[in-house]
């Protein structure tokens, strides 16, 4: 496929090769796993936060004949072939509200069903509303569900492996339906110990108490829980937020730090400076 048989505005495409496809979750819970592509453009540039691009080739319905779907990438490694990149995929599947029919999420299952030397057509890498002060003072406040903690573990391996000597306060709160949905944080994948002993750091996992309940949930519970140290760090003129993953993880935020604050005129507010201050960063879906 050459780049002029490629959507108007995507030219700017990579070809990688699916070099591994691990499953991080048990088959008792929703599929997620940790796809790495090489790429071999030693020149490729990426900074933290960002996402690339995937292209899934059609035909797809309304006669495209691409479905363009950006991640986050959780990972990028240089070696003297070129570039390793790391996603973090979970299957989807979406509900149809008028026939009440399942289908599979493109992206998501084109790339979980890839299969070792398959390869995949990126664009990119994009912008991203994410990224890392300068100043080492600052503190870091995120708050993420699913798929959402790969911006962060980037952040994380970035600020205590390379940068090292980060000397603001890094608050992990990340939400999920059971402990072994805790993504690089449950028993089997718990990549983020690696950091418990710095100073810095704390992570707070905060698990589903209700079986109909979702991740977004859990958080809300975890945050709630911990309100009142948030909203003192929030009032600390060096802290950046970050939120990623669900769409609902931000109105729960805004519920709690609404009583927390005791009043939404207050909340808002405090909301409204960091945005205007840019330090308030939202990465979220549906």
């Amino acid at each position: 496929m050459t780049q002029s048989e490629y959507p108007q505005g995507l030219s700017d495409t990579h070809e990688a090769t699916i070099l591994s496809s691990t499953r991080y979750t048990p088959e008792t819970t929703d599929e997620v796993r940790q796809i790495v592509l090489t790429l071999n453009e030693p020149s490729f540039y990426y900074l933290e936060g960002q996402t690339i691009g995937v292209l899934v080739p059609g035909p797809h319905p309304f006669g495209n004949a691409f479905h363009h779907r950006y991640y986050t990438l959780a990972h990028v490694r240089q070696t003297e072939q070129g570039v390793e990149l790391e996603l973090l995929v979970r299957r989807c599947f979406y509900i149809d509200e008028v026939s009440g029919e399942e289908y599979p999420g493109i992206a998501s299952n084109y790339l979980c069903n890839a299969q070792t030397g398959d390869r995949i057509s990126l664009t990119g890498p994009h912008a991203s509303p994410f990224w890392i002060p300068a100043d080492k003072e600052y503190n870091l406040l995120m708050l993420g569900t699913g798929t959402g903690i790969a911006p962060f573990r980037a952040f994380l391996r970035r600020i205590y492996q390379e940068q090292k000597d980060w000397k603001g306060k890094v608050r992990l709160y990340y939400g999920a339906k059971t402990g072994t949905d805790m993504l690089y944080m449950n028993d089997v994948n718990n990549d983020l110990s690696l950091y418990y002993d710095q100073e810095t750091f704390q992570a707070i996992q905060a698990v589903g108490k209700s079986l109909l309940g979702d991740e977004g949930d859990a958080l809300k519970g975890g945050v709630a829980d911990h309100a009142a140290d948030i909203w003192k760090l929030i009032q600390e003129p060096k802290t950046h937020v970050y939120l990623a993953g669900m769409k609902k993880i931000a109105t729960a935020l805004d519920e709690v730090m609404v009583q927390t604050a005791g009043s939404s005129e207050l909340w808002l507010q405090t909301k409204e400076r960091l945005i205007q201050e840019r330090r308030w960063s939202e990465l979220t879906y549906q």
